[in-house]
């Protein structure tokens, strides 16, 4: 049978979907270690990490969870930066730090091959941190440097201003980072920190191919790595949102604009609907937002809206770099877009194409037992697991145009966003 090339394959949505969760273990330390095996796959991940503590540090001390980690890399015990840094390269090994509000901590990834002779290093690098002080000044250069060129892209500055005018300046998520909190940083306060506030309520990921002695081994060294219990949370302010923001660039040719809200966390009933919502209206290349905004009038070469998570909290952003005289007008469509969507029901030709695009880019993200656990990790700290993503199949063959108008109506209709324009 001669294979036809002038026609493109067919599309197969899979009738189910099922996933194979994460072996689940309890370290005697009482760390939570999760497994996924890579069968005939010799190279090995692992993370981990403890609660975020950032929310519950003074402001001022907003980039130490950051630097603590960075720094842990520059030495301990008697090595130094480069010491460490040939080690690796010569075990074709990485150590990288994890840091969010949510949680912090380091990842490895190695081969099975050399894992064993990484493991010694990485709990000499989380038990005997140096944090020399040379590095470390160099390391605040740097970063004042980053804070510097940061703040003239209007893109990178109106995005920090969105959560700005989301929180409010005195909110642990709406801080803006400042050359004073670098100088802040002391080798004082890193190894404090690394002593007693890393690694709380610990939890290890790891994604390899191990024996049962291999595995015991393995274990053995993780059993190591402190497991501190939770401290008690500060409690953080009340969000004290400002309606609009706007900063003025005399010289620039584009403006940075930011709309969003408050929005809900992946373990509402309503999330996977809101996803379907979002990429209609902006979340992929053949978007409402696009169509209109990029190629019938062509004020931008992009626009899109996402689902995001900070700590604790979700909101819901539309980004765009448009052309600064079309700023208003642009804002007026992206309104106009949305109500649209809150108001009109979908085709049917529209709803077959978000349904198929959504579909396919999902299973595409499950292409090996590293992806696995991205998805897992995604989806873990909101209290789901992989289940989650066979739910949001089910809805994705099922979502009729009557729900779009229903979740548009319920989260979207006649609601004033919050504005930022940098330009």
């Amino acid at each position: 049978m001669s294979l036809d090339r002038s026609q493109a394959p067919e599309f197969q949505i899979p009738e189910d979907f099922q996933l194979v969760q994460p072996e689940k273990f309890i370290l005697q330390s009482g760390a939570k270690l999760y497994l996924m095996p890579t069968p005939n796959l010799e190279a090995v991940k692992i993370e981990i990490t403890g609660k975020g503590q950032r929310a519950n540090l003074p402001l001022s001390q907003s980039l130490l969870p950051s630097f603590t980690l960075q720094m842990m890399l520059e030495g301990c015990g008697k090595k130094n930066s480069e010491d460490i840094a040939n080690f690796l390269d010569f075990h074709a090994s990485e150590i990288s730090p994890v840091v969010s509000f949510g949680f912090e901590g380091l990842s490895l990834l190695s081969t099975k091959i050399h894992i064993f002779e990484i493991l010694p290093i990485l709990l000499e690098i989380i038990h005997s941190p140096t944090f020399p002080e040379e590095i470390l000044a160099k390391r605040k250069s740097q970063r004042k440097l980053s804070i510097q060129l940061e703040r003239e892209k209007t893109a990178a500055r109106a995005g920090q201003l969105f959560r700005q005018a989301l929180f409010g300046k005195t909110h642990p998520y709406g801080v803006e980072v400042d050359f004073h909190h670098v100088d802040e940083i002391t080798q004082e306060q890193m190894e404090f920190y690394s002593k007693n506030m890393l690694w709380q309520d610990l939890e290890i990921f790891v994604t390899g191919n191990f024996d049962s002695e291999e595995w015991k081994s393995l274990t053995t060294f993780l059993e190591k790595i402190p497991n501190r219990p939770l401290a008690e949370s500060v409690l953080i302010p009340e969000p004290a949102s400002t309606l609009k923001i706007e900063e003025n660039r005399p010289n620039s040719v584009q403006s940075s604009l930011r709309l969003g809200t408050f929005s809900i966390p992946k373990n509402h009933p309503d999330y996977i609907a809101l996803t379907v919502f979002n990429t209609i209206l902006g979340g992929y290349f053949g978007s409402r937002l696009i169509k209109n905004i990029r190629e019938d009038k062509g004020h931008t070469y992009g626009i899109y809206s996402s689902l995001a998570e900070i700590g604790d909290s979700n909101y819901w952003l539309i980004s765009a770099d448009v052309q600064k005289e079309y700023t208003q007008e642009v804002i007026r469509e992206i309104y106009h877009e949305v109500q649209q969507l809150c108001t009109v029901p979908i085709s049917q030709d529209e709803l077959e194409i978000v349904k198929n695009y959504q579909i396919g880019q999902m299973l595409s993200r499950f292409s090996s037992s590293f992806d696995l656990m991205d998805r897992f990790r995604a989806v873990h700290y909101s209290g789901l697991d992989l289940s989650f993503y066979e739910e949001k199949l089910d809805y994705l063959k099922n979502f009729q145009a009557d729900d779009v108008l229903a979740i548009g109506q319920k989260y979207f209709k006649d609601k004033e966003f919050i504005e930022v324009i940098v330009g």
